[in-house]
Order: structure tokens, then C-alpha cells, then sequence
């Protein structure tokens, strides 16, 4: 699931002669619509860009100023004429076809467009070419660094993330879009899986995984041990306390590591709920055991008000909490059983509740992210994940996988001042999922020509 890269672009090579400053050879409206883009022009940055728009606007009407100053806009003869903007290490992907009358605006999201054409062979191919959408996030070493638009500045904030275990799930995303905007990191791990991602950690087996949008490795500042399916210990039971997974590790319930950021950082600002647990998901809920099923709840669901409950007096005002969802909580998902379903379901409902007494209390905002099938270790426990991706890129209004990366940008989003008014809501990250009534891959709609990228 990063930093605010700094942004170039290739526009045209303007050569300006002593003509151009003769009064008798000022510039048209009509030299300006017949200006020739040159595909093969060298990079200038948005420095230099606006610079030439000034000088531009300078020796044109009022009316062509105007026009000018939204930002860089250049009217071509030829519609069919691009320039390919570059991602540099610490730059900003951004749209790179400019049609007649395109302007182009400050620039703050990523779309790898080459041009009009080629965006439409890319949609229309195979999914494998649609390119990702993914906003960028501002970085602390990019302070000094030109910037435009509305960035994603979460400097001086910290974060909780708790379920985290190995480096390819949507919380290890969160963590990273979240680090890209500035924030400092706590993890909290299943205390059975906490000496294998701090081994893997300290080892660098994350570190390629690490990486942020300019360059440098994402730091956690520390990984807490946690079982959130405990409040305090007098909830844990003889059996889990004599566990040998559990062995050497302590203070690993809600309140206990709640207690222990407080004496190690004093407070927090955003809390992030990544974890979900059913013991018999595999199983239809006809034959789930109760005890299968409030396990289900109790993991995946009660989890997080327990979590906002025990973290809400360390949060700062304004802060921020989100949770991950599906969309198996509204639609029936068959092999999504256990009573995971009606986790997701009570977890949704849930949401919409402590926004209300969170934001009247705390001034603590509270959202959920309902996010499609990713192939992670975790989502390979359901044992049909890959079914799951193949079908959504079939029905999806986006022909595409989805990645973690855009659902880490969502959370940063959600919890940044961009999202101060946002709070009990769902928000779907699911290339559109589910907004579709039918699976539009069945044989019923062969002879309506729905337009279908070939996979």
C-alpha cells in the first residue's frame, strides 16, 4: 500500500528568439492552436512549467493569461499528440495523454496513460495491461521538494496497526501508506506468529517490501505482542496461558498493550483494525458449531471494540480508526462460512455505532474499508482466493487485480485532514465489485456484447 514524489513531465522545447519580444511580432491565439508537441521532447520540471506558463501569459490577451493560469495548458491541432510523463524515484506518476484542451491541473494521484490510444488497447486488452491507479502520499524527505495539490501529510502522527503478521496482507499496505505520508508506526502481532515477523524483520526478509515511494525502508518503531480476542488477562484462559506459542511473551492482551504504548509513546492518533480469525470458515453455516461461530465474532468483530475501547483514551482529538471488511457481510459468498459472513455483517454494523459515540465523546472518527480478494497468506486459508481474483476481474466494472497498495492509499486518505468529515462509513476498495447485480461472465449474456477484456 506512499510519499509525495516529486513530479516532471515531458513538455515541448520552446525556443524564444528576440522575435518574440518585438512588438511587432507578438504571439497569436492562432500560433498558439497550431503549436507542433514534440512526443520526443526533453523533461522540464514543474518549476520550469510555470515558469514558461508566466512567460507565456505575459505576451499573450488577457483572455489567453486566463486561460493559462489553471496550469500548463497547451491546445493542440493534433488530438492524437502525448507527451509520456516518467516516475522517478522520487516523483509522482501522473496522466500522461493531453488532449485538445486538456489542462493540466496540479497533478496528485498516479495513472500511466501514454495517450488516448493506448489507454483504450490497454482497457480493452487483457488485465495484465490495465494500469494501476495509485494515489501518492507526501514523504518527509520530500518536505523540500515542489508540491501541488492536496497532499497526504500525516507528519507527527502515529499509528497503530494491529494484526500484522508477514508483509503481504492489507495491513502491511495500511502500514506503508500510512509511513509514506509521515506517520510513525506501531504493529501489533498474534502473539503465536510474533517471533517469526520479528526474525523476518531484523533479518531484512521485508526489506524489498519495505521500500517507500522515495527510496528509503519503512521503520516500525515497535511490534507488539497481542492476542485481541482477550481484553485483559483475567480473560485468558489456563490453556492459552500454558501454551508454548505463548511462552516468553506477556502483557499481550487489548488492555495490556494499550497500557504499554501509553507508557511508551503517551498517545496515538490512528487506530487500524487488520484482523479477522474464523476456526471453521471452511464450513457452510449450516453445519458451523456455536462455538465456531462466536469465535468467528468475537475474533473478527468484538476485536475491534474492544481495541477502540481500551486505545480511545490515548488517542488524540481527530484522530482516526478504521477496520477492514467484505463484501460477504451484505452479498452471499458461498465457502465464506463459519459465520464470518455475520462477523463482517456485525463489524459493519458496528462501525456506524461507535462513529457516533466515538465522534460525540472523543471527536475520534471511525470508517471501514471494504476491500475485494486479495492472494495473501491470510486469504489462502479460505482455500478458493484465486477463484475469488479471477472472478472479479471477469465481473468488475475494472478489469483488473486488485492491489494491496490501493487499499493502503485508502486508509491514508481516510485518515488524513482530506477525510475530516468522513466517519461510519463503508468504503468499497473493489474495483467496483460491488456495484453489480450479476456475474455478466455467465453464458445467459453472451449475445449482449458487454465489453470484456479476454483473460
Amino acid at each position: 500500500m506512499g510519499k509525495r514524489k516529486c513530479l516532471q513531465c515531458t513538455t515541448p522545447n520552446m525556443a524564444f528568439t528576440t522575435g518574440l519580444f518585438d512588438k511587432k511580432n507578438q504571439l497569436s491565439n492562432s500560433f498558439l492552436s497550431s503549436y507542433s508537441i514534440p512526443s520526443t521532447a526533453p523533461p522540464l520540471t514543474l518549476a520550469a512549467s510555470v515558469s514558461q506558463r508566466f512567460l507565456f501569459s505575459s505576451f499573450h490577451s488577457l483572455s489567453m493569461a486566463a486561460t493559462a493560469s489553471t496550469a500548463l495548458q497547451i491546445t493542440a491541432a493534433r488530438p492524437s499528440i502525448s507527451s509520456t510523463c516518467r516516475i522517478f524515484k522520487a516523483g509522482v506518476a501522473n496522466v500522461g495523454a493531453v488532449n485538445k484542451g486538456t489542462s493540466w491541473a496540479k497533478l496528485t494521484s498516479t495513472c500511466h496513460i501514454s495517450s488516448a490510444q493506448s489507454f483504450h488497447r490497454n482497457f480493452m486488452s487483457s488485465p495484465s495491461k490495465f494500469e494501476k491507479f495509485s494515489a501518492k502520499a507526501i514523504s518527509k524527505s520530500g518536505e523540500n521538494k515542489t508540491s501541488s495539490g492536496l497532499p497526504i501529510d500525516l507528519k507527527g502522527k502515529r499509528a497503530f496497526i494491529a494484526g500484522i503478521a508477514d508483509d503481504n496482507g492489507y495491513g502491511w499496505a495500511i502500514a506503508k501508506s500510512l509511513a509514506a505520508a509521515g506517520a510513525e508506526i506501531l504493529v501489533g502481532t498474534w502473539v503465536p506468529a510474533l517471533n517469526i515477523f520479528e526474525t523476518s524483520l531484523r533479518r531484512g526478509k521485508f526489506d524489498e517490501s519495505r521500500v517507500l515511494p522515495d527510496g528509503s525502508l519503512m521503520e516500525i518503531s515497535k511490534v507488539y505482542a497481542l492476542d485481541a480476542v482477550f481484553d485483559n488477562p483475567e480473560d485468558v484462559p489456563e490453556d492459552i496461558k500454558a501454551n508454548k506459542r505463548y511462552a516468553g511473551s506477556s502483557n499481550w492482551t487489548v488492555q495490556e498493550v494499550a497500557e504499554c504504548v501509553k507508557q511508551d509513546f503517551g498517545s496515538i492518533d490512528i487506530l487500524v483494525h487488520s484482523l479477522a480469525n474464523g476456526p471453521e470458515v471452511s464450513k457452510p453455516l449450516l453445519e458451523t458449531s456455536r462455538k465456531g461461530y462466536l469465535a468467528a465474532l468475537s475474533a473478527s468483530s468484538y476485536s475491534y471494540v474492544s481495541l477502540l475501547k481500551h486505545f480511545i483514551p490515548i488517542m488524540n482529538p481527530g484522530g482516526s480508526s478504521l477496520s477492514l471488511t467484505y463484501i460477504a457481510s451484505e452479498r452471499i459468498i458461498p465457502g465464506y462460512g463459519g459465520g464470518m459472513s455475520s462477523a463482517k455483517a456485525a463489524l459493519e454494523s458496528d462501525t456506524k455505532v461507535l462513529a457516533f459515540e466515538a465522534g460525540r465523546k472523543h471527536k475520534i472518527r471511525v470508517n471501514a474499508i471494504s476491500a475485494g480478494p486479495l492472494r495473501s497468506r491470510a486469504a489462502k486459508a479460505i482455500g478458493f482466493i484465486d477463484t475469488m481474483i479471477e472472478y472479479s476481474i471477469a465481473n468488475a466494472p475494472l478489469q483488473k487485480e486488485l492491489s494491496a497498495d490501493e487499499v493502503g492509499n485508502t486508509a491514508a486518505f481516510l485518515a488524513s485532514p482530506l477525510g475530516s468529515a468522513i466517519t461510519g462509513a463503508v468504503i468499497y476498495v473493489d474495483n467496483g465489485l460491488n456495484a453489480m447485480g450479476v456475474g455478466v461472465d455467465s453464458p445467459i449474456f453472451k449475445d449482449l456484447n458487454i465489453p470484456s477484456d479476454k483473460h
